[in-house]
């Protein structure tokens, strides 16, 4: 927490996981050691901005309710837009959520600031390509390369393969190695018509900022089906000539291709090509072209990729493309 004016900055460390009572207990610690020291004064108006879970919000309001007249939390869906030559812009306005003597605000009245934050585009990114590319691995490291990035939003992942590999399936991995393969055998199956259209229309109604969805290693009407819903697609692959059959399988689903990775497992370090002025004309190259081309080494399962340098830099891209 960090007060900068009149608003309250919050937000999680997700480096560390830890539960709900742990997080209201820090939270709690922390709010109180602010206002122990003078950080939060107290006075007619806070405004609060960022992520929080909702025993924490009620421990905020509780404790900032005695300190403030009036108290307002962000809504980042609202708010007059401008546009501008970089893109979208909206003003942040914060909803009044407790008053008492203020002549000025009561409950439900807006407060809007001039303070712009970018408007932001969902992104529902398939991970394809063929069969044993490590694809599950990548899934893995990729959703703790954005979780590690502070400015990053929440990485939503859908298993759309029914390998027996969900997200439980790395750390079991990590701890257990026989017992992450024994439930693998039990939880695998085959693609049916069924699952096909139940987890098309998960891939249909998530709207997190970044999607990630991992499919089948299959060009196959099951897969179509699931991957038509989202709106870019990543291409991992062992062997560089099967790009070309997955690029056109993407083209005519209507995803962009936003990467082409070369999965080589007995490589010792990564390659990292991103098109030139890539974050500036972003949208306008990846009308003909991938923004991120390169080759990962060794997704090999029980080992952390989150730190290599292309997983890393898949990351920065698909955190960037929210702001696109």
């Amino acid at each position: 927490m960090k007060l900068e004016g009149e608003v309250l900055r919050v937000g999680f460390n997700r480096v560390f996981p830890a539960g709900g009572d742990r997080i209201v207990h820090d939270a709690l610690e922390l709010l109180e050691q602010m206002i122990d020291s003078g950080q939060i004064p107290g006075g007619k108006c806070i405004l609060i901005d960022g992520p929080q879970s909702v025993p924490v919000a009620y421990v905020l309001s509780h404790k900032l309710a005695h300190l403030y007249e009036v108290v307002a939390v962000l809504d980042p869906k609202i708010g007059r837009k401008i546009d501008t030559p970089s893109g979208a812009l909206r003003y942040k306005n914060y909803i009044v959520t407790i008053s008492h003597g203020s002549s000025k605000y009561k409950v439900g009245d807006l407060i809007e600031t001039q303070e712009a934050q970018p408007e932001r585009s969902i992104v529902k990114v398939v991970l394809c390509g063929p069969p044993q590319s490590g694809k599950s691995c990548l899934r893995e490291g990729l959703k703790m390369a954005i979780l590690s990035n502070l400015a990053g939003p929440y990485p939503y992942v859908i298993t759309a393969c029914p390998d027996g590999e969900g997200s439980w399936y790395q750390k079991t991995y990590e701890e257990n190695q026989g017992l992450a393969d024994e439930m693998k055998r039990y939880l695998k199956f085959e693609v049916t018509p069924e699952f096909a259209d139940k987890t098309a229309q998960s891939v249909k109604s998530t709207n997190q900022l970044i999607n990630i969805i991992d499919v089948g290693g299959k060009i196959s009407p099951e897969n179509e089906k699931i991957m038509k819903p989202a709106t870019h697609a990543v291409i991992l692959s062992g062997d560089s000539s099967k790009f070309t059959e997955w690029e056109k399988f993407c083209q005519k689903l209507e995803l962009t291709v936003i990467a082409k990775i070369h999965s080589q497992l007995d490589a010792v370090e990564d390659e990292v090509f991103f098109a030139d002025d890539w974050k500036e004309k972003a949208n306008e190259l990846l009308k003909t072209t991938p923004l991120l081309t390169g080759s990962v080494h060794r997704l090999k399962r029980g080992e952390n990729v989150s730190d290599r340098p292309m997983v890393q830099a898949l990351g920065d891209l698909l955190i960037h493309l929210t702001k696109c």
